[in-house]
């Protein structure tokens, strides 16, 4: 059992409440507690040390890592994040310096993005650092994408470089939470999701809970330089798609919306966004399935991305 069919075991008969918009299945829950034109988002996430990063990781980037998951989070349900809680549980021998340099990497990046950090949690596990990080937040009703959103023809877009995200992104990267409230208030998003896990992982999320499919075209996938480099090395051309497409932990923004308005958002982006690469890399069919095209035509992508619990 890999961690989607956990997932999908755990959450066929969860307890619901007429506050809850959308439970799970997407980016965050969705809440309508009768804020005015807002709904309530809330989102958890956790790290542990020798899964999300080493014992030789430089605390402050674990600590901006534990938050700026969440973050990444409430930025793909275009959100505006307020508050987090923070449970720490560590190990009998903690070293006191290093957790303190941890929570530093939390407030810097919480300070940046106006997020309290509100309260929290410690307890004790057997050999190893675990950080949980809750995070609320709030979006405009008529403003929130959701994964079941795409529609035949959209567009696909990706914001950033992918792949390679080892050589150092996966530990600092920044929430694109300022691109994506920008997005959803200029141009009909129609689904979005943060790329955690790979595009060829995290897209079909969006295609399952909207129920369409998509074809990617691979000369515009945004290979990242780091991706490039490593497959250079291994003397490996092909890996640097590859990376690109499963390695996760890119944090970037993929996104669908109709294609009248891709010209549009290129000219708006590159004047709003001027160092963050925007790519086109496919549309969302009505037959279900994902494909790539290339020279040699369309192929079914095989290639999925990081899950827990992988199957052998």
């Amino acid at each position: 059992m890999n961690e989607l069919d956990l997932i999908r075991l755990l959450t066929q008969n969860l307890p619901t409440h007429p506050a809850v918009v959308v439970g799970p299945g997407d980016d965050c829950a969705v809440l309508d507690l009768g804020l005015p034109d807002h709904w309530l988002l809330f989102k958890t996430d956790a790290i542990v040390e020798d899964t999300h990063f080493t014992r030789d990781t430089p605390p402050e980037d674990v600590g901006h890592k534990a938050l700026a998951r969440p973050l990444s989070d409430i930025a793909a349900m275009a959100g505006t994040p307020t508050a987090a809680l923070v449970t720490a549980a560590l190990p009998a021998t903690f070293d006191p310096r290093r957790v303190c340099a941890v929570y530093n990497g939390i407030t810097r990046l919480a300070q940046r993005c106006h997020v309290a950090i509100a309260g929290g949690e410690t307890t004790r596990t057997p050999d190893r650092i675990l950080l949980s990080v809750s995070v609320l937040g709030t979006v405009p009703r008529r403003r929130c994408p959701l994964r079941s959103a795409a529609q035949p023809g959209d567009a696909i877009f990706v914001s950033g470089d992918l792949g390679g995200s080892l050589a150092g992104k996966h530990l600092r990267f920044e929430p694109r939470l300022s691109e994506a409230r920008w997005l959803a208030e200029h141009f009909p998003i129609h689904a979005m999701i943060d790329l955690s896990d790979g595009i060829a992982t995290d897209l079909p999320h969006v295609l399952d809970a909207s129920h369409v499919g998509a074809e990617l075209l691979k000369s515009a996938i945004p290979v990242s330089r780091a991706a490039r480099t490593r497959a250079r090395t291994r003397q490996s051309p092909k890996a640097a798609l590859l990376a690109a497409l499963t390695d996760g932990e890119d944090f970037e923004l993929l996104f669908t919306l109709p294609p009248r308005h891709a010209v549009s958002l290129f000219d708006r982006w590159t004047r709003q966004f001027p160092g963050l690469r925007l790519s086109c890399i496919g549309k969302i069919t009505a037959q279900p399935g994902l494909t790539l095209r290339d020279a040699s035509g369309l192929q079914p992508l095989a290639a999925h991305g990081y899950v827990h619990f992988d199957k052998p």
